[in-house]
């Protein structure tokens, strides 16, 4: 190789190195939706308030071609004595997988699924929506208070090497404030009524409050050692306030010690998560209602997308046709039609990040959350396969967004 050869090979390597920099609701499970790290007992700082603009993302890069002709991803260790630094976040298109089925003969099916088609990524649970943790955890708090006795998952370390040799892209989902285990375990962290008992929504489950800076830790150092697991992606899920927002306000008395607003503290939880999370080499996302694309208020529950989309690497809004009321964004009956709901939220999702794009601030990539469920609570309904899997993956294609990730709460997908 003679000189010029490698003084340009050179250049191009201390390029792409100038180009990472440290950075990164709910698919509702129920039928109706929406190295260990010690645990700190300090709270948390409330945010400054300041928006951090993340660096300029750059597309991975495969290492060899996998059919049908879609990138895996890599996984390159860090260099030794040196901080972790990230890889090129991939196009993730991804699965969700319960703890149950992670820690079970189903995973095997679902690898499969990954593997025959253009699919990359699985989003596990590892903090899930009744506040049990799915894995054997070192933390302090998780033993005191049991919240990783089920191990559902039980060599959680064995399964992320598993996945990271079939070069998958591995997102550990953590349910943040519908937590009724901890709420029960806590009562001084749990949303209280004004009567002083602890308060339920209409489901009869306890959350904890969002406001309360030590649910942020305790929830901060579950992520971090997610992270340290080996996680390519710490996603945030039910990071909100109940919904109902003018119900729940007329019947919690909410410990709100800064006197923020909803929106502020959701936004503020995520700030603090990724300066902590970032510097360990992951990404971070968040999932909002599918409405956050359209409306300009924070629908209650803190989630405006002007407030959020700049903190985090990745933000999922839950665009299932099925989660839209009649009339909903001028169709009439939402379900029957996933093609048109996709194309009408994603494109008003483009618009909110154009327009802060323009206001020189660097927002989330958009990765939505797809229906690959029957609703059949829901009237009229239809019963959707993958031809209507693809219909949605489709309309947001056509719109340049060509990430997603699918929802089915039992891990039985249609998806071919």
């Amino acid at each position: 190789m003679n000189a010029v050869v490698k003084l340009i090979l050179c250049a191009c390597l201390l390029l792409a190195a100038g180009c990472q920099s440290a950075r990164h609701g709910q698919p509702d499970p129920s039928p109706t939706p929406d190295t260990p790290q010690t645990a700190q007992s300090a709270d948390i700082k409330p945010s400054t308030g300041d928006k951090t603009q993340p660096s300029k993302e750059a597309p991975a890069s495969p290492a060899n071609p996998t059919p049908p002709n879609e990138t895996r991803v890599d996984h390159a260790a860090p260099s030794p004595d040196t901080e972790p630094s990230r890889q090129p976040r991939p196009k993730a298109k991804g699965i969700y997988v319960s703890g149950w089925a992670a820690g079970t003969s189903k995973m095997n099916e679902l690898i499969r699924l990954v593997e025959q088609t253009e699919l990359n990524a699985m989003v596990i649970d590892v903090k899930n929506d009744s506040g049990q943790l799915t894995y054997d955890s070192h933390l302090p708090q998780a033993d005191e208070f049991g919240t990783d006795a089920k191990h559902m998952i039980p060599d959680i370390r064995s399964l992320l090497s598993r996945l990271k040799e079939k070069r998958i892209y591995t997102i550990a989902r953590i349910v943040v404030f519908k937590d009724p285990y901890m709420a029960g375990k806590r009562q001084d962290w749990a949303m209280h009524a004004k009567t002083g008992q602890v308060w339920t929504d209409k489901r009869g489950v306890s959350w904890v409050n969002p406001y309360n800076t030590k649910v942020w830790r305790y929830t901060l150092d579950i992520a971090k050692e997610a992270a340290d697991l080996g996680f390519d992606e710490i996603q945030f899920d039910y990071v909100r306030f109940p919904d109902n927002g003018q119900k729940v306000d007329r019947e919690v008395a909410f410990q709100n010690p800064n006197g923020w607003t909803k929106a502020t503290a959701i936004r503020s939880f995520l700030k603090q998560a990724k300066s902590e999370l970032g510097p360990k080499g992951v990404y971070v996302s968040a999932d909002v209602f599918g409405m956050t694309t359209t409306v300009p208020h924070d629908m209650g529950i803190g989630q405006k997308w002007e407030e959020l989309a700049p903190e985090i690497d990745v933000i999922s809004p839950m665009i299932y046709p099925s989660h839209y009321g009649n009339g909903a964004l001028g169709i009439k009956n939402p379900d029957l039609q996933p093609y048109v709901i996709v194309q009408k939220a994603v494109s008003d999702a483009l618009k909110r990040n154009e327009a802060l794009t323009l206001a020189n601030v660097k927002p989330a990539a958009i990765r939505p959350w797809l229906q690959d469920f029957t609703a059949t609570w829901v009237k009229p309904h239809k019963t959707y396969g993958n031809a209507d899997v693809r219909a949605q993956i489709q309309a947001a294609k056509e719109l340049g967004v060509d990430e997603y990730l699918l929802w089915n709460a039992g891990c039985t997908y249609t998806f071919r």
